[in-house]
This record gives structure tokens, sequence and C-alpha cells, in this order.
């Protein structure tokens, strides 16, 4: 589910995705993108490559961004929501259901720009490595949007804010449907492995920054899975946390909130391209 809140097996509920899917979009790096529309069109680019595609999010927003993209191709390892991609975008989209250890990689260099979103904090450390090396080898571009950093900050403060964010952070580092998840340094290790193949990488903080009755529903949904996920690791302070999320959801459904949830965006460019 990435944002530290856990789903059984890493797939994704519908719903969720609907519901994160406007703060995603309010929070991304317009310039990055906008970046790489200039990049693309410069240089020939038409095929994009949008991995762990989910219900197609991170696929709507790019397509009315890059209109040099012409060839789209969406792999995610759950059917239903790859069917509602190709019924909710606008564009021809190629699906490819499958194992992003497997599918995925081997789809890198058949494109020209790899993207995703809300990703990088649940794979592996070896994931990384052979996506940074399989980017270098097609001399791919890379968009990689919404990472979340581990951090969390309301404008009210509650003693036990710090509990159960730590209990969250040490989950997100903890097995996930590929092995052991990078978690909140996610975005620290790609950056590093993609510079050592030959990249010149870009960064840019895309927080969610959610307030009022618009993002009620998802900062109360959020503060449940923290919740799920700080009680899998720290059992022994359920009376402390589940005081907590009662608090956290009276005050969130007052309207009277503002809670920002830490991201960075990642743009990567192989040497020779800028």
């Amino acid at each position: 589910m990435s944002d530290g809140a856990p789903h059984p097996d890493d797939t994704f509920d519908s719903d969720w995705l609907s519901l994160r899917e406007p703060a995603d979009h309010r929070a991304r790096s317009g310039a990055l993108v906008e970046w790489v529309a200039r990049l693309g069109a410069s240089h020939g680019w038409s095929r994009v490559l949008d991995l762990g595609s989910g219900r197609g999010s991170n696929l709507r927003y790019l397509a009315a961004r890059l209109p040099w993209g012409r060839r789209w191709t969406a792999v995610d390892h759950d059917q239903s929501l790859l069917d509602e991609v190709t019924r909710t975008v606008d564009v021809d989209v190629r699906t490819v259901r499958g194992d992003l250890r497997s599918e995925g990689l081997a789809e890198i260099d058949r494109h020209d720009l790899v993207t995703a979103s809300a990703l990088l904090d649940l794979v592996t450390e070896e994931w990384a490595e052979a996506f940074a090396h399989r980017c270098a080898a097609g001399r791919v571009g890379v968009l990689i949007a919404l990472t979340w950093d581990g951090t969390a900050g309301w404008t009210d403060p509650d003693p036990d804010d710090a509990l159960v964010m730590e209990a969250v952070r040490r989950h997100q580092t903890g097995r996930k449907g590929m092995g052991v998840a990078l978690g909140p340094r996610a975005t620290e290790v790609v950056a590093g492995l993609l510079e050592a193949s030959g990249y010149e990488v870009f960064l840019a903080a895309s927080p969610w920054m959610l307030t009022g009755s618009r993002d009620a529903p998802l900062a109360e949904e959020l503060v449940g899975g923290w919740l799920s996920a700080a009680l899998e690791v720290a059992p022994e302070d359920r009376s402390a946390m589940e005081a907590w999320v009662r608090r956290r959801v009276e005050r969130v459904r007052t309207g009277e909130f503002e809670l920002r949830v830490g991201h960075h965006d990642l743009l990567a460019l192989p040497d020779g391209i800028e």
C-alpha cells in the first residue's frame, strides 16, 4: 500500500487506490514531469512503461502531460486492476499481468521511459539493483513518483505520534511480497544505484498535504492502516496505539487537521540525455 499502510500480499484494494489518487496528483513534482515532456519530444521518445500500475493513476496523470507518448505498457500482478486501467485510461495501453521481478524487468529495455508511483519503498534491494542494471543497459529514462520517506507530521502533535510512526517505519522494512523491503530509505538506495550505473539523478519533494473535509476520508483510512502496521511489529503497545488512533480519527472527522506525509519524486537520465 506504501505510505506505511499495509495490505496482505501487496495486493491493493481499488477503493484505496481511488481514494489516494487526488492527493497523489496534487503532490507530484510538476517540474520533473515538464522536464520529461521536453526531453521526450526532443529525443523522439514514444514508448512508456508503468510498473506496478494498479488501477492506472500514474498512467492517467502522465498520459495527459506527455503528448509524445504513443505506446503505453502497464504491468501489474492483479488482473482486476489492469482491467480498470483499460477502462479508465484515454490512451491505447497494452497490459501485462506479471511479477515485477520477471515480466516487469523484462519490459524495461523495450521502452524509452520507465515510470512507477508509490512503489519503491515496497521493493527489495536485490530488485532495485536489477532494475538499475536493466535501465542502464537500455539507456532508459526513469521517472518514479511518490516514494514514502518515512515521515508524517501533524500540526497538532500527539504524545504518541512518535510511538506509532517508529513502529510503522519498522514495519515498512520488513518482508513484503518480494522479500525484505527498502522502506523509507528506498529513494536514497535507488538513486545511488542509478548514479553508479551512469545516471544523473534529480530529486524533488512531493509530500501529501492533507487537510479539511476534502482529505478526511483519506486521512482516516491512512491512520487505520498505520495502526494495523504498527501493531504487527509492536503488539505490546496496543492499548496506547488504539487510544492514539481514536484521538486522531476524532480530530480528522472534524476536518480541523493538517497532515503532511513525506514523499520524493525521482528523475534519472542516462549520460547524453539532457
